[in-house]
């Protein structure tokens, strides 16, 4: 296969696949906004409970994306070209999966949150299953993966931005771990002693054995 096809299949699949987990994030989210709110931290803001602002900044960021989807001036090498379409596919693609992972293993209790506010639902469950039980925050770690191959990918000046602000997406993790520390206590810290943040741990903790649902 011509390295021009390959860049062009790679390409297009990661374009539908990322507008597929587009759509079920923000079907999540819609349904969140329609449930009642419980115990927050940081700022109460309404329009963390507005469908239509999440459809306003939805259409912004599309638009932003589609003004600035413009190649960046590299002159790289057919090797150099094929190295970043592979190492942007093999970070890409996981990465999207993980967030979606993530995604449908919360479920019902997924919603949208920012480095300000964090909001639980009426009647939340802690979620320790699934991607869960290995990872407390697998749906940032799958986002930032898939920022940075998305710009190995594409190598446009809007994926160059998703790969600097990315990692700033960390930055929600401490506010939503304030509020589930504050709803959960023990059965919080008992999880979060066990399973880290961000990265599997490849060693077990002493003679600690992992019980794989986090029960």
């Amino acid at each position: 296969m011509e390295l021009s096809l390959f860049e062009t299949v790679l390409h297009w699949a990661g374009g539908i696949f990322a507008l597929g987990v587009l759509g079920i994030l923000l079907f999540g989210i819609w349904r969140g906004t329609r449930r009642p709110a419980d115990r927050t931290s940081g700022m109460k803001t309404r329009w963390l409970r507005s469908a239509v602002f999440y459809l306003a900044a939805t259409i912004v960021f599309l638009a932003v994306s589609i003004l600035f989807w413009k190649p960046l001036p590299l002159a790289l090498s057919p090797q150099l070209r094929l190295t970043c379409a592979l190492l942007g596919a093999l970070l890409y693609f996981p990465g999207l999966a993980l967030l979606l992972w993530g995604r449908l293993t919360l479920g019902r209790m997924y919603f949208v949150s920012t480095s300000f506010s964090a909001q639980l639902f009426a009647g939340h469950k802690l979620i320790t299953h699934g991607i869960y039980a290995f990872l407390r925050h697998p749906m940032y770690t799958g986002l930032v993966a898939a920022g940075v191959g998305t710009f190995l990918l594409y190598l446009t000046w809007t994926t160059l931005a998703f790969a600097v602000f990315a990692p700033f997406v960390l930055l929600r993790a401490r506010r939503e771990e304030a509020v589930l520390s504050a709803e959960f206590g023990e059965q919080w810290k008992d999880y979060a002693s066990r399973v880290p943040p961000f990265l599997p741990r490849l060693k077990k903790r002493g003679s600690e054995s992992t019980n794989p649902r986090g029960d």
